[in-house]
């Protein structure tokens, strides 16, 4: 019986992040758009947590439905007009782009059939970010402090790009 709710869950949330993902990119309102946007990173949250992926399932939730998605949504809400703006333009793009996803499709379905798929036996569900934290502060501390470093360069280079130059008055 618990597995049978294990599956059950497992495809509502594959229907909420597929069907949502379908909404994003075929919504001819943005704000739609956004808000589908958030479904969809729910979605893949709970998909992280049926693969043990719990310290991706909450960085999914803090960062890109807490951090990324607000700013998205705060960006749409406070632009004027942004109710009247139409995001999709019959300028011929359907076509190519159902064909590439047609050509994409075919090559997974491909690589999915032939690929020779060895099972083992289910994992016991455990937390890991202890071990990710383990890993972080002995072997991969120097990329973790270099990533570091450079996110601070990059907020700093924004901040001198958008603000005001200052110039004293002139004295004549």
């Amino acid at each position: 019986m618990e597995g049978i709710i294990y599956k059950i869950v497992f495809y509502l949330f594959a229907v909420l992040t597929v069907g949502s993902a379908l909404v994003v990119v075929t919504s001819r309102n943005i704000v739609h758009s956004a808000f589908a946007l958030l479904f969809t990173f729910f979605g893949v949250a709970g998909l992280y947590v049926f693969l043990s992926a719990d310290f991706l399932a909450a960085t999914q939730v803090l960062i890109y439905v807490g951090g990324i998605l607000v700013l998205i949504l705060f960006g749409v809400m406070l632009t004027r007009k942004v109710f009247d703006v139409k995001i999709f333009s019959g300028a011929g793009q359907v076509f190519p782009a159902a064909v590439g996803v047609a050509v994409i499709f075919f090559l997974l379905a491909t690589v999915i059939v032939k690929t020779p798929w060895h099972l083992v036996g289910e994992r016991a569900m455990e937390p890991t970010t202890a071990e990710i934290g383990k890993l972080l502060m002995t072997d991969f501390l120097l990329p973790f402090e270099v990533a570091s470093v450079v996110l601070l360069a990059a907020l700093v280079g924004a901040v001198i790009l958008i603000r005001k130059e200052v110039r004293p008055p002139k004295v004549d």
